[in-house]
């Protein structure tokens, strides 16, 4: 009876002694990395529930990789970030002997029997792709230090002004933070304390401009635990404050925020510019004869249409958005320019072609408004300035006795030489004389209380001068506006 016993104690002890050369054999050199991680993560020594047996709080090193960056399409919110997450932490079980040959282990096979922090992206948007196997890499070093990295692509629904498109710069913004450790379990923190995202040497970017990027802790003022309030029922109870509770708590949490441009050259270039050369281009007409029909309606009506066809087919591609946006001011400013310079055609194409009144004749090679202005402001000066006698006396000696006038009076003599008017400075009796012949102050004032109306075609021409200056003053001053208004409208979002 005693054999036995001694049979079956030598075989448990034989037992243990190869366990125990096993243990110490297994991190010799000319094991394999997958003969190491099997030994490290039995049943009997590794539990993957657990959290790593450190005397205070798992500490994550987090770090982020900028891969590419996308927008596929410009005018909208949405922007592709794919980027390499990086994170380390220290798990004593994992640490091996240094009489292996290997400086890491390569556990990606090993991914689902190692304990992983549970890192949750709190996004506005969605995942590209899914996370495959080649995506992830997992290093377990020496001294139980893990290194795990993992490819992730994500569809960013970003925040941005888009009724000043394309003056906007929108802001995107991602954070990650564990799902179900609060921060007495596990502690996320920005490796080396970086402010800013790393960026690839070989980042790929497609109409997307990254103009600057932070990263932070969050916020808990704005955390989503916060705003898992439930509505209360009929009865004034909520229906679920496990809910509420379950979602409460202190929890890690990182932000990225990633704020992108447009590309302000390619608006320029394809919507600004040719703008300003439609519109300008639609002031030619001003320059042109008043009666000249042909060239008027054609510069007119081309502008337009290609105005109309420039802009329908940008206004595809733009946001729909319910607000005035900064491009409808645009169209809309210009079109009423165009418009404007056209009706401005048809007025002077109308009132020019009018029957003249009494028989007034037009001088051709004059200029309607720099020969009248003299006159007219000497006139309006002298009657607001002494009664209606002083003002004729006045009048008289500044504009009659000019030289103008004189030249005036010669050329107009015909018009007005059968014409007899009285006269009150010839003596103590009155007399008559026509108004080229003697009395020549009183046939001067006569002149100007009888102007006549001036011609139709002068005054088509003076539309034309008065044209001239007002719209492309009218225009720039525009352009001034448009353009330091929303330019300061980004520049004083961006410093919020």
């Amino acid at each position: 009876m005693g054999q036995p016993w001694m049979l079956v104690r030598a075989a448990a002890i034989l037992l243990v002694t190869r366990q125990t050369l096993a243990l110490s054999d297994i991190f010799e050199d000319g094991k394999s990395d997958k003969e190491i991680l099997d030994n490290l993560l039995r049943a009997t020594r590794y539990d993957k529930r657990l959290l790593p047996p450190v005397q205070e709080t798992v500490k994550v090193d987090v770090s982020v990789l900028l891969l590419s960056l996308a927008s596929p399409d410009e005018s909208s919110l949405k922007y592709e970030v794919e980027f390499l997450l990086q994170q380390q932490w220290f798990d004593p079980r994992l640490k091996y002997s240094n009489q292996s040959r290997y400086d890491f282990l390569n556990a990606i096979h090993h991914h689902n029997d190692i304990w992983l922090p549970d890192t949750y992206f709190i996004m506005h948007g969605d995942f590209k792709d899914p996370l495959i196997p080649m995506h992830f890499s997992l290093r377990i070093y020496r001294n139980g230090t893990v290194f795990y990295s993992m490819r992730r692509h994500l569809i960013l629904s970003c925040q941005g002004h888009l009724n000043i498109f394309p003056f906007d710069d929108p802001e995107c913004s991602f954070s990650l933070e564990s799902i179900s450790y609060e921060m007495k379990s596990i502690k996320y923190v920005w490796k080396n304390d970086e402010d800013v995202l790393k960026k690839s040497s070989s980042l790929a970017t497609l109409n997307a401009y990254l103009i600057k990027n932070q990263t932070s802790e969050c916020n808990q003022k704005n955390n989503w635990r916060e705003d898992g309030n439930v509505p209360a029922d009929d009865d004034g109870h909520h229906g679920c404050d496990l809910c509420q509770k379950q979602f409460k708590g202190n929890y890690s949490c990182l932000g990225v925020r990633l704020i992108f441009t447009r590309d302000r050259a390619f608006y320029f270039t394809t919507v600004f510019i040719p703008g300003i050369i439609l519109v300008t281009s639609s002031f030619i007409t001003f320059w042109l004869e008043w009666n000249a029909v042909p060239a008027r309606v054609m510069i007119g009506v081309t502008t337009m249409l290609n105005f109309f066809t420039t802009s329908n087919g940008f206004r595809s591609t733009l946001p729909v958005v319910s607000n005035l946006t900064a491009m409808n001011v645009w169209d809309g400013v210009c079109m009423c320019f165009i418009y404007a310079s056209l009706l401005e055609f048809v007025c002077v194409n109308y009132v020019g072609r009018k029957r003249p009144l009494h028989n007034v004749v037009y001088r051709p090679g004059e200029n309607p408004v720099i020969q009248r202005l003299p006159a007219v402001l000497s006139r309006i000066g002298i009657i607001l300035a002494s009664p209606l006698e002083t003002a004729e006396q006045e009048y008289y000696s500044t504009f009659c006795e000019s030289p103008q006038y004189r030249g005036d009076k010669k050329r107009d003599s015909t018009g007005v030489a059968n014409e007899i008017v009285s006269c009150t400075n010839c003596g103590p009796n009155p007399c008559t004389h026509t108004a080229n012949n003697g009395c020549a102050a009183e046939s001067c004032l006569l002149q100007v209380r009888k102007k006549e109306p001036p011609h139709p075609i002068r005054v088509a021409k003076t539309i034309d001068v008065i044209a001239r200056i007002t719209f492309p003053t009218a225009f720039a001053v525009f352009l001034i506006f448009f353009f330091y208004h929303y330019s300061s409208y980004t520049h004083s979002d961006s410093h919020k």
